[in-house]
C-alpha cells in the first residue's frame, strides 16, 4: 500500500465498518476474558491493555470481568507462537500485538511460527514512540546529533529484529555511537535500566512514556531528543500530535551532518516505522471465532472509541492517536504487515553486518 494513501485507506476502513445486529446474541454474563500481551507488565503494550480493559469489560455484552496476563519472552515471539495454537473456545480469550511482534514476522525470523492471517483483528490503535537522553549528553542536544556523535551511549534492548530495529536504524543514521544490550523482556524493563544508569539513552512508545519517562523529564534526569513524528494524509512524516512541540527524527535528521532523508537507508527506515507506528497494537481473536462473537467484540470496542470522553482519558494514557475496529481494523492488520521487499532487504543486510542477525533463507 502507498504511503500517501494508507490514511485514507485506514479511514475508509472505518467508515465501511458494518457490525452486526447478531453480536446481540452473545452474553459473557459471569465469565472471565483473559487479554493476553506477550511482553513484560513494564512496557507500553501493558499500559494500552490495562486502559482500554476495563473500558471494552463495560462495552462487551454482560459485562464480563477482563483480565490482562503476561507472558513475555523471545522478544513477544514466544507468546505469538503459543496464540497461534489456540483456537476458539467461547470468545474468553483475547491477544494482543505490538510492532515488535509484527517485525520478526515481516523479516522471515525462523522463530516466528504464526501467521497473522490466521488470526481475527478486531481493534488495532496507532502509537508513537519518543528517544530520550541522560541529563549530562542531553546538554549538548541543540536539535541535531552533531554534539552528540563523538559520545557512547549504551542502551536496553528487546531484540534488532524487534520494533527496537526504527531506533538503532535511526540512531546509525545520525552517526550515533549507540551499543545495545539485548535481551529485555519489554520496552518498560529498557527504561528501568535508564534510570538505574546502566543504560544512557533509551525510546518508548507514547503510552510507557507518557506514564514513566515523562516523570524522568520533569525531575531533570531524562532530556527528550525527538519522536518518530506521525503520518499526514499524504504519507509525510509530521509531528506526533501526542506531542507537537517536539521535534520529529525527520527534523533532527536534516539538522544532522550526514544524515540523508532520501535514499535506500531513509525509505528502508520509513518502511519499518509505517509498519510499526500508526498501526503499532492490535487485539485479536484466535482461529475458528464465530462471526457473532466477532461482531460483539468490534461493536464493544467501536462504542469504547466513541465514549464522549475518550478522547480526553486516551490522551492521558495512551497518547491521541487513531483507533480502528471492523473493516478498518482488517485493513490497518495489511498496513502493519506489508513492507516492500527492497525495504526488508535493506534492514535484514543491515541486521546481519551490525548484529550478526543473519535471516536469509
Amino acid at each position: 500500500m502507498k504511503l500517501s494513501k494508507l490514511k485514507v485507506a485506514l479511514t475508509a476502513g472505518i467508515a465501511a465498518a458494518a457490525i452486526s445486529t447478531s453480536a446481540a446474541a452473545v452474553d459473557f454474563s459471569g465469565k472471565t476474558i483473559e487479554w493476553i500481551i506477550p511482553f513484560s507488565e513494564t512496557g507500553g503494550s501493558a499500559k494500552w491493555a490495562n486502559f482500554f480493559a476495563p473500558l471494552l469489560a463495560d462495552e462487551l455484552p454482560g459485562n464480563p470481568t477482563v483480565v490482562v496476563k503476561f507472558m513475555p519472552g523471545a522478544g513477544s515471539t514466544k507468546g505469538a507462537n503459543w496464540f497461534q495454537d489456540q483456537k476458539h473456545n467461547d470468545g474468553t480469550l483475547l491477544f494482543g500485538t505490538s510492532g515488535s511482534t509484527q517485525f520478526p514476522y515481516l523479516l522471515d525470523d525462523p522463530r516466528v511460527r504464526y501467521e497473522y492471517n490466521d488470526w481475527t483483528p478486531v481493534m488495532a490503535s496507532g502509537t508513537g514512540g519518543v528517544a530520550y537522553l541522560n541529563a549530562e549528553d542531553g546538554k549538548k542536544f541543540d536539535g541535531s546529533a552533531n554534539n552528540l556523535q563523538g559520545a557512547e551511549f549504551i542502551y536496553g534492548s528487546q531484540g534488532a529484529t524487534r520494533l527496537d530495529l526504527v531506533p538503532l536504524l535511526a540512531w546509525k543514521m545520525l552517526g550515533l555511537n549507540v551499543e545495545p544490550v539485548f535481551g529485555i523482556k519489554g520496552r518498560g524493563d529498557g527504561r528501568l535500566m535508564f534510570e538505574r544508569g546502566e543504560a544512557t539513552i533509551d525510546y518508548q512508545t507514547s503510552s510507557s512514556y507518557l506514564k514513566g519517562s515523562a516523570p524522568l523529564v520533569e525531575a531533570g534526569t531524562a532530556v527528550p531528543m525527538m519522536s518518530w513524528g506521525a503520518l499526514n494524509a499524504n504519507g509525510e512524516i509530521v509531528r506526533d500530535p501526542t506531542f507537537p512541540d517536539m521535534p520529529t527524527f525527520k527534523e533532527v535528521c536534516e539538522a544532522t551532518n550526514g544524515c540523508e532523508t532520501s535514499g535506500d537507508t531513509w525509505d528502508a527506515w520509513k518502511a519499518f516505522f509505517v509498519s510499526g507506528f500508526p498501526v503499532q497494537k492490535l487485539a485479536f481473536l484466535p482461529t475458528g471465532t464465530p462471526q457473532d462473537v466477532v461482531d460483539a467484540y468490534s461493536k464493544a470496542f467501536d462504542a469504547v472509541r466513541s465514549r464522549a470522553d475518550f478522547p480526553e482519558i486516551a490522551a492521558a494514557r495512551v497518547g491521541k492517536y487513531d483507533v480502528f475496529v471492523g473493516a478498518g481494523a482488517t485493513t490497518a492488520l495489511k498496513t502493519a504487515t506489508s513492507v516492500p521487499e527492497s525495504a526488508k532487504s535493506f534492514v535484514k543486510n543491515w541486521l546481519k553486518e551490525d548484529y550478526g542477525v543473519d535471516l536469509s533463507q
